[in-house]
């Protein structure tokens, strides 16, 4: 019989009913380090009390009006995106997945207006940019697109780092290049700062707009409040969720008021995007993760964590090969299967996530205490070692 839920989700035997910072309490009441931080999203934790604070004082006054009237908490949080990055202009959605599409009718409406037939979108193997059509489009693999033809045409699919393929590629007749700085769903998939300034000088050269996917790598994961600000270059046009909204569903695109042109009045909307509930959760996010020295301790934990990881590989070479990633988006890479590690992380009520190339994620709350950090390499010896056996 099917379950009253559609089955697409191979779940874990874990449901919990209360959260405490890095921590997650099971219905039976066990205790769980959560590593995971709901993909990205919980940037701050769980149920951390400036967060409480914002949705309980908003939701006293008002939670939806749509977009056919002013939002202030809009506008607010908005003002703050465009001070703290490259963009001009800001338009909020519920989801990243959501976020892809505008970035995608952004770009062919930019050179619709143009008058130049451009529609060609280059994107990269292992991407991850959500699960609307559109987006498996985009990402190409056979496991995202396989039974959901005919997809939406337009999309060159180039391995990762085939340089003379990216050359190749990109021309005075693409439209735009789609990529993530740190590909997540990938395998935690660093993209060098060379060749982020490489694919921004091709851009430049031949026009094609630059779009960043920061959906999961943003929010200051990587210890700056973006990840391309490593590399000293900015985007066109830039995809935005998960962790703006603290775990409220929040998602936005940025762009410049060059790229952004063709959006006019009527070209798109949402009733539910940009709400007040959602920005002003986003606006108290925002200000915290944006702090110099709040991303400086995102840095020194990384850093930490990252040196206890690189000896827990060394110490279990059968069940580890590589420690990726940068700030606190981080990946194990397995020798054993992922899978096997994430099940033995469950018995030590540690949470990790999986992804591509037999990569374990650990994604903790940016504000994880460093005895959690401690906690969790303590976990993650115990975990090696009962997959060793």
């Amino acid at each position: 019989m099917i379950s009253a839920v559609l089955p697409t989700y191979n779940r874990a035997p874990l449901a919990f009913v209360r959260g405490e910072g890095s921590w997650l309490i099971a219905e039976d009441g066990s205790r769980h380090l959560d590593l995971g931080a709901g993909i990205a999203v919980n940037a701050l934790g769980h149920a951390h009390p400036a967060l409480v604070a914002a949705l309980t004082e908003q939701a006293a006054k008002l939670w939806h009006v749509s977009n056919v009237y002013r939002i202030p908490e809009q506008e607010q949080l908005a003002e703050m995106l465009v001070d703290r990055t490259f963009a001009d202009t800001v338009f909020f959605t519920n989801s990243g997945t959501e976020a892809a599409e505008l970035a995608i009718k952004m770009t062919r409406k930019y050179w619709t207006e143009k008058g130049d037939p451009r529609i060609e979108i280059v994107t990269f193997a292992g991407s991850f940019h959500g699960r609307s059509t559109g987006a498996i489009a985009a990402a190409g693999s056979e496991k995202m697109v396989k039974g959901f033809g005919p997809l939406m045409p337009g999309f060159t699919h180039l391995d990762w780092a085939d340089h003379d393929a990216v050359r190749a590629a990109i021309t005075t007749k693409t439209a735009a290049v789609m990529i993530e700085p740190v590909q997540g769903e990938g395998g935690i998939r660093v993209v060098p700062d060379q060749c982020l300034k490489g694919l921004r000088d091709l851009c430049d050269a031949t026009g094609a707009l630059l779009i960043f996917d920061e959906v999961q790598c943003g929010m200051g994961r990587t210890g700056k409040l973006f990840a391309h600000e490593w590399a000293g270059i900015t985007p066109d046009i830039m995809m935005v969720a998960k962790g703006i909204g603290g775990g409220f569903p929040l998602g936005c695109v940025l762009a410049t008021e060059n790229a952004a042109s063709g959006m006019t009045t009527g070209t798109h909307g949402s009733t539910y995007g940009g709400n007040p509930l959602g920005c002003a959760v986003g606006a108290k996010v925002t200000e915290i993760v944006s702090d110099d020295a709040f991303l400086a301790d995102v840095n020194r934990k990384g850093a930490a964590f990252r040196q206890g990881l690189e000896s827990l590989v060394a110490r279990h070479p059968k069940v580890f090969e590589a420690v990726r990633g940068q700030g606190l988006i981080l990946g194990l890479k397995c020798r054993a299967a992922n899978t096997d590690v994430q099940k033995s992380a469950y018995a030590q009520n540690l949470l990790v996530v999986t992804a591509a190339d037999n990569v374990i994620r650990l994604l903790p709350a940016l504000n994880i205490p460093d005895v959690d950090i401690a906690e969790a390499l303590a976990r993650l010896e115990r975990t090696a070692a009962a997959v060793a056996v």
